[in-house]
């Protein structure tokens, strides 16, 4: 890994950042990380390796593991980011990390493709990516199209479509996980009226989740041994003798 800070960043993409971490310090992004905690510890325990990466538009406490040696956090000035970088120019070497977790960062993104191939680029072969995003069939992406708050800005991309830039990355999806069935309401009276909804929907899993997680492996590129074509001396094609028949043994 590179320790070096990049210090030109875009100040657009920066100034996105800093309303989105301001709304995920508010009631209703911390509901929505309350609930994506839980469910990304539950799959970090089954991941292990030296490094994992996380980049994601707030200011939170890591996702840690037992399996995990180094956890560190990159991406814009935000409280806790070890690593200043812009989104597209990751100071990572490839294949840096076992574990890359991008938590929002493809909702909060001006280039969603290029941040993804970022971090593509700097999973190891047979590690993982882990892929957060908001669940634009939810009431949750519904609240994105009438917010006044920084979460219009917010891309809800489909899980689907991330699956299929994933595949084109070399990755092969293992898993996919809604959580947060809790609409999102800032009255706690109401989310724990409401707390049922989220035991049965994680339970069934509709994906009608306020966010989905992805879990992809990225695919090992394996050696194929070259096939060498065997030549077998084959023998000489000689005609067999033929006996002529006179025309009196065709008639007898």
């Amino acid at each position: 890994m590179k320790p070096e800070p990049s210090t030109q960043l875009d100040s657009s993409w920066s100034h996105m950042i800093r309303e989105a971490s301001e709304w995920f310090a508010g009631p209703l992004g911390q509901q929505l990380l309350a609930q994506e905690r839980r469910i990304l510890g539950d799959e970090l325990d089954r991941c292990f390796g030296s490094y994992l990466v996380h980049y994601g538009p707030f200011a939170d406490s890591l996702p840690e593991s037992p399996m995990i040696k180094r956890s560190v956090r990159i991406g814009a000035a935000l409280p806790g980011v070890e690593i200043v970088c812009d989104e597209q120019a990751w100071p990572l070497g490839e294949h840096a990390a076992d574990i890359v977790v991008l938590q929002h960062g493809l909702d909060f993104s001006c280039s969603p493709h290029a941040l993804l191939r970022e971090a593509a680029r700097s999973v190891r072969p047979g590690g993982h990516l882990l892929v957060v995003g908001v669940n634009p069939w939810s009431a949750w992406g519904m609240r994105r199209a009438v917010s006044r708050e920084a979460f219009r800005h917010a891309r809800c991309i489909r899980a689907t479509r991330v699956g299929d830039w994933l595949n084109l990355l070399g990755f092969a999806l293992e898993k996919r996980r809604f959580g947060c069935y809790c609409p999102p309401l800032s009255s706690s009276r109401w989310q724990s009226r409401l707390a049922r909804m989220e035991s049965v929907g994680e339970r069934v899993q509709l994906p009608a989740g306020g966010f989905y997680l992805l879990v992809a492996r990225k695919l090992m590129a394996g050696l194929r041994p070259l096939r060498q074509d065997r030549r077998e001396r084959m023998g000489k094609l000689i005609p067999m003798p033929v006996a002529k028949l006179s025309r009196r043994d065709v008639e007898q």
